[in-house]
């Protein structure tokens, strides 16, 4: 982001690590401090059996805006704890936000992409319900079970958008071709995702993602 205001701190986040974060940060800091807000999330929220605890981490982008999340994580590299957990949050606010447009990437892609379905783990056919069930189900999973396997399960919905995405623009190359440019392009954006996620989970089952 362009300006350096103060991220208002998450609900999860203690008053003392927030007091210690500071207005401007230089990259270097703005790094460090991913890494350290991403690592105290994750840890505090498994070493707790409160439901309401992980509840309020599956809905932080709601109660704090996306705006602040990104403050903390959106420069993180892909690679890294921070940089994963930007992603699904993003991925989460997509489907909340735009419901229709994913349910409708999902169905054209979920028939050339099997594999990824059985990984996802979504209903066939999907019903919004679902959808919004998956988000919030592999959110659940960062906090809650193996971080690798949700992390998986991103990715593998990430796959079945990017064939849907894909799909959509070739249908609508002759009628419309700006926005199946613009398609084939949030395609290629959604499969590298993929891989992201996909990479992030190896990462976590070496004990190396941090």
């Amino acid at each position: 982001m362009d300006d350096h205001r103060l991220p208002r701190r998450p609900a999860m986040l203690d008053p003392r690590d927030a007091d210690a974060i500071p207005g401007e940060l230089d990259p270097a800091m703005r790094d460090e401090v991913a890494h350290v807000t991403a690592r105290i999330l994750v840890d505090r929220a498994r070493s707790t059996e409160d439901p309401e605890v992980v509840d309020r981490l599956v809905r932080l982008v709601e109660r704090e805006g996306l705006d602040t999340v990104a403050e903390l994580w959106a420069d993180a590299a892909p690679s890294s704890l921070p940089g994963a957990l930007w992603r699904i949050y993003v991925l989460r606010e997509w489907v909340r936000r735009d419901l229709q447009t994913i349910l409708l990437r999902y169905r054209l892609g979920v028939d050339a992409a099997p594999v990824s379905e059985a990984v996802a783990g979504v209903p066939s056919p999907p019903e919004p319900a679902d959808l919004r069930r998956l988000a919030d189900a592999v959110l659940s999973g960062v906090f809650t079970g193996d971080l690798a396997v949700a992390l998986e399960r991103a990715g593998a919905f990430c796959r079945i958008l990017s064939t849907g995405a894909a799909f959509d623009a070739d249908a609508r190359e002759h009628s419309d071709p700006h926005a199946a440019t613009r398609m084939t392009r949030g395609a290629s954006s959604l499969l590298r995702t993929a891989e992201e996620l996909e990479h992030a989970a190896e990462l976590w089952r070496q004990g190396i993602l941090e």
